[in-house]
């Protein structure tokens, strides 16, 4: 049976006697509402909100400085479709694209954000691409019929990252075999419903989710291609290999872990090769642009900068990633001596925290990135609760240092936006210290109830039990084959 959040959580407990009290023992499910269709409805409902709470600005043209960081409602999306020439419909990485700025995201971004263009084109409302090409980049946004444009822009990206939001809690939902409930921490996420639209984070998120879902799945290849793409939108998802690594020698099972490795180094570098052999100058520019940057928004740098404690980019960046390496290790270290084997996603929640934390950016929509991890991490809503709280304090901060109405940091004495910087990291330690402890606690499913997938596989492409059968071993056991479908059943 699966886990039923309404009597194993406090406040989903508490929450359900508005509809009748907590599920049942003898209750019976509903053939149609089933948890993911549930939670997808869900997650829908809460995108839509986070549309709404993007109102604000779509109706002053993205352009009063005052409502969109009053309001909140500030996206890269729109600012970008003429900034970066999608508005003449230019592929970022073609030789022709030099007028414009080379796109600072990875590939499939650039191409993400490419493809709603093209798609926005089969309703334009703006002038001919003549007149476009020969006006300056900067007053593109002025000419006639464009504001509408930007606006269909943006709508068209909403829906595909609605598509790409859909798909992630799909997977999420079959990640965590019996506890499909689990995906709700995405689903019904408050901070999701406002830092949803602000980047093209989602796309990123729903190969996260395709990660877990495959290595839970016992299928490394495609776990390993799902991290691979992964890393070819944000730079986050190759972390997951750690755990994943984590997770193989847990198991004794090294050879999945190489195999999840090749499929990653496979997919990444196919769909980069295109655009490093069409514009290799163009596709630097993401690697160049984070080495070449300071202490950015969000980041603890930019608050010690602020407190006089000031260090080259260099410096910045070699002390980071040593900072990074050391806890790795540590949470490698923690992995492998825990008394029972963790949770791919515990472990993987950890070192992307640590990133995040040791980071020199910390833009207000990374906490998507944590979203998909935190949710089967830490299954719990208060605890899920009291961290995005600390992440709503920095975006509404954020948004309000940026607007002028919190003063920049000076002198010894720390601003409210500093603070809530410190807030942030504060909550996001709060949450990692929790599942440090339930690890080392081992208050994670019981062994038995949490068989190893990698059992069915067998890098020849037929499951072990199919190989017993072949070598006269008998009939497969169709109670292994059982428990490593119990997710897909009640997900």
């Amino acid at each position: 049976m699966s886990n039923s959040p309404t009597r194993e959580d406090p406040i989903a407990t508490a929450l359900s006697e508005v509809i009748g009290g907590p599920v049942g023992e003898h209750a019976r499910p509903n053939r149609w509402w089933t948890p993911v269709r549930i939670m997808l409805a869900l997650f829908t409902i809460v995108f839509a909100l986070g549309l709404v709470q993007k109102y604000p600005c779509g109706e002053t043209n993205w352009s009063n400085t005052s409502v969109r960081y009053a309001k909140m409602c500030y996206s890269d999306v729109p600012y970008l479709y003429t900034d970066r020439g999608f508005a003449e419909h230019r592929y970022p990485y073609a030789k022709s694209n030099g007028r414009y700025p080379a796109m600072e995201y990875p590939v499939l971004i650039a191409d993400f954000a490419w493809a709603a263009s093209e798609i926005t084109a089969l309703m334009p409302s703006g002038p001919s691409q003549a007149i476009r090409q020969q006006t300056a980049t900067g007053d593109l946004w002025g000419l006639p019929g464009m504001t509408k444009e930007v606006n269909t822009y943006f709508l068209v990206t909403a829906l595909l990252l609605l598509l790409c939001g859909l798909g992630s809690v799909f997977f999420l939902s079959g990640a965590s075999p019996g506890r499909p409930w689990d995906a709700m921490g995405l689903a019904l996420s408050p901070t999701l419903l406002v830092a949803g639209l602000v980047n093209w984070d989602l796309f990123a998120v729903l190969f996260t989710a395709g990660a877990l879902w495959a290595w839970a799945r016992g299928r490394p290849l495609l776990a390993g291609v799902m991290v691979g793409l992964g890393f070819a939108t944000k730079l986050y998802p190759v972390f997951l290999l750690g755990a994943f690594l984590v997770d193989a020698v847990r198991r004794r099972r090294t050879d999945v872990f190489f195999v999840a490795v090749c499929g990653a180094a496979t997919a990444w570098f196919a769909v980069n090769l295109p655009a490093l052999v069409s514009n290799e100058s163009a596709w630097k520019v993401f690697w160049s642009f984070n080495s070449s940057r300071g202490a950015d928004l969000g980041s603890l740098w930019l608050v010690a900068s602020e407190h006089g404690m000031t260090v080259s980019t260099h410096t910045l960046n070699v002390v980071s990633w040593l900072v990074l390496g050391l806890g790795c290790g540590a949470i490698l270290a923690l992995g492998l001596k825990a008394p029972q084997r963790p949770k791919v996603a515990q472990v993987a929640f950890l070192i992307v925290a640590v990133f995040l934390i040791v980071n020199k950016v910390y833009s207000p929509q990374y906490v998507l990135w944590l979203l998909p991890l935190a949710a089967l991490a830490r299954p719990r809503w208060r605890d899920l609760l009291i961290w995005q709280a600390c992440e709503l304090f920095y975006f509404a901060s954020v948004w309000w240092y940026l607007g002028g109405w919190l003063a920049p940091g000076s002198g010894t004495n720390p601003t409210i936006y500093q603070l809530a910087i410190v807030v942030r990291v504060l909550g996001e330690i709060y949450l990692m210290v929790l599942v440090v402890r339930d690890i080392w606690r081992a208050e994670v499913l019981d062994e038995a109830e949490d068989p190893d997938p990698f059992d069915l596989w067998d890098p020849r492409g037929s499951s072990a039990d199919q190989n017993a059968v072949e070598d006269g071993g008998g009939e497969p056991d169709p109670d292994r084959h059982a428990l490593a479908d119990l997710g897909h059943r009640d997900a």
